[in-house]
């Protein structure tokens, strides 16, 4: 004979897993999904901003061959190739995380890509205009986003693929290592 308590907890130990129900937004919840679209338009923006800026020469920006004769003296092979991947990088992925589109990855993009825009400024200053505060701040506002996932306002929502509209801090991490391999194979080619 078995107590009925021990019944009870064997009957939870082999009960499958129930995923928890959506629940209806709160104002907390809300506020913080409102925090996460500020944080992804800003930050998208502006890294897009400096990918055209590459691309293109728009905002006083030195375009493929400008970007690129920056790219040959910062050690870099192919510099007007390289001024393209970082250009196409920086807006595409910046305009992705502004829409909440492939967040992980689009972050994941933006942080290795700043990866290297510090790691040409250097380990000997922080501060700004030589330092590189303002790429650590970029990089980690996107390894943030990465972590956290888009929030509720993003396209990410509307996709077919569960692991994008639900996103999950293993999803991000993986990403956030792409980026940082990816980073530093980058860096590995730089002379």
């Amino acid at each position: 004979m078995t107590s009925a308590s021990a019944t009870a907890t064997k009957a939870r130990a082999t009960a499958p897993a129930v995923q928890d129900a959506p629940t209806a937004p709160t104002a907390t919840s809300t506020a913080h999904d409102a925090g996460l679209l500020l944080l992804r338009v800003v930050l998208g923006l502006t890294v897009a901003a400096h990918g055209v800026q590459k691309l293109f020469g728009w905002f006083d920006g030195g375009g493929i061959t400008g970007t690129g004769h920056f790219f040959t003296a910062s050690g870099y092979p192919a510099g007007e190739t390289m001024a393209v991947v970082a250009g196409l990088t920086e807006t595409l992925g910046g305009l992705a995380l502004a829409v909440g589109l492939l967040t992980p990855l689009a972050g994941a993009a933006v942080l290795g890509t700043m990866i290297n825009a510090a790691a040409v400024h250097g380990p000997g200053a922080f501060f700004a205009p030589k330092g590189m505060e303002y790429e650590l701040l970029l990089a980690v506002a996107a390894a943030a986003l990465t972590l956290s996932g888009p929030g509720r306002f993003a396209v990410d929502r509307l996709l077919p693929v569960p692991a994008l509209r639900n996103h999950r801090l293993a999803l991000g991490a993986q990403a956030l290592a792409l980026g940082v391999v990816l980073a530093a194979v980058t860096l590995l080619v730089r002379s």
